[in-house]
């Protein structure tokens, strides 16, 4: 597709060792970007870096929480180091663990939710941000959530930090639009991926219920959230920023 070739370009993705992260990482190598895959699943992550680079691409992983300042702050002059710049970042990694109303979840949960959905996504965006600044430009794209643009029964606290990304990534676009770097959200619906295949399995029956809740009539595919992921950081979307993209079979339409 016409603007969306990433030759020569240097790539970010988090969360890259399964589901959409690894579907994004394998999508840019395809597009011709050499890719930093970083996630704390090491042998996950060491995994995609090897499908890109035995199918010709170029990639490295990094180990990195990125709930920790210093290993954030790593990855990116790990990145810089090997592949000389860092054009786009896809900060995908994030968590949902609770399954419970507001009043009975736990602070445990709550601390941990907002450490890696919220404090990793304002990491990332430092120092992703400090080292486009020093390029005179980027694309970074944020994995938010339908649960960012709705209320999310039983996950009041996952909603509470998709929310914040949303708003994380308002500001940094307005705060850094003139400086030639767009910050934007995918907010995905529900994805087939294997922590969803594993629910399922479990539930059996929440398959038609999720399915039947998109107007599509399907759940998404990771592959769908990497393309969406793809053209936000290309320059087919040169004029795009601040912007929430919902990727969700029509989920927040009814």
């Amino acid at each position: 597709m016409s603007g969306q070739n990433f030759s020569g370009k240097s790539v970010l993705v988090t969360g890259g060792a399964s589901g959409i992260g690894r579907a994004a990482a394998l999508a840019f190598a395809r597009e011709g970007a050499r890719v930093a895959v970083s996630d704390v699943d090491a042998a996950g992550g060491e995994q995609t870096a090897s499908m890109i680079n035995q199918a010709g691409g170029n990639a490295i992983f990094v180990k990195c929480d990125v709930s920790q300042a210093a290993q954030v702050e790593a990855l990116i002059d790990k990145i810089v180091a090997s592949f000389g710049r860092l054009d786009c970042a896809f900060n995908n990694a994030g968590i949902e663990i609770e399954h419970v109303r507001l009043a009975d979840a736990e602070e445990a949960t709550f601390d941990k939710l907002m450490n890696v959905n919220v404090k990793g996504v304002w990491l990332c965006m430092k120092y992703e941000i400090r080292q486009m600044l020093k390029q005179g430009g980027g694309a970074i794209v944020n994995t938010a959530s339908v649960a960012g643009l709705v209320g999310a029964p039983l996950q009041p606290i996952y909603a509470a930090s998709k929310h914040a990304v949303v708003g994380l990534t308002k500001t940094a676009a307005a705060e850094y639009g003139r400086t030639g770097i767009r910050v934007n959200t995918v907010c995905p619906g529900i994805i087939r991926t294997p922590m969803m295949d594993r629910a399922i399995e479990r539930e059996p029956k929440r398959e038609k219920m999720i399915q039947k809740a998109h107007p599509i009539g399907r759940l998404g595919e990771a592959e769908e959230i990497a393309n969406a992921a793809l053209w936000l950081c290309s320059d087919s979307a040169s004029f795009v920023t601040g912007h929430q993209l919902a990727v969700d079979g029509g989920l927040t339409a009814v």
